[in-house]
């Protein structure tokens, strides 16, 4: 499989790393600092991880959160990570998206996940009984 996370280039590039994981900055930025944490191992998805590797990358993110304020000057953080192409996921091996945030960046300041993600525009309370049968569909599906 080719993946681009795999590289020479990428893996080069790494700025820290721990036996499971690694991190380095994407090439599409949304501000400087954007960081993306991944498994070494190939796994597409988050829930593909191990817990040992999970633990590694809440690690590197704890190591990079307080680095990216301490260099950046950052006072907030977005994380996130896509799941296939529908969701967003460009490359099929797992990556968290480190997003350092201050007053002033180019970024998107206000966030509804409405608007960030896939509804933009202003939309209606959901009445509490359809909140209630959907609550109950899921709960019945686990």
């Amino acid at each position: 499989m080719d993946c681009p996370y795999e590289t020479k280039e990428v893996r080069d590039s790494t700025i820290v790393e721990n036996d499971l994981a690694f991190a380095f900055l994407t090439n599409i930025p949304i501000v400087p600092g954007h960081v993306l944490v991944c498994p070494k191992r190939h796994v597409p998805y988050y829930e593909d991880t191990t817990p040992e590797e999970k633990i590694a990358i809440e690690k590197l993110t704890s190591i990079l959160r307080r680095t990216l304020k301490k260099v950046f000057g950052a006072q907030g953080f977005n994380y996130a990570w896509n799941e296939e192409k529908i969701g967003g996921q460009g490359v099929p091996h797992f990556h968290l998206h480190i997003v350092p945030r201050k007053e002033g960046d180019t970024g998107i300041y206000k966030y509804d996940p409405r608007e960030f993600l896939y509804r933009p525009g202003p939309r209606d309370i959901t009445p509490r009984e359809e909140l209630s049968e959907v609550t109950e569909l899921i709960r019945k599906g686990i």
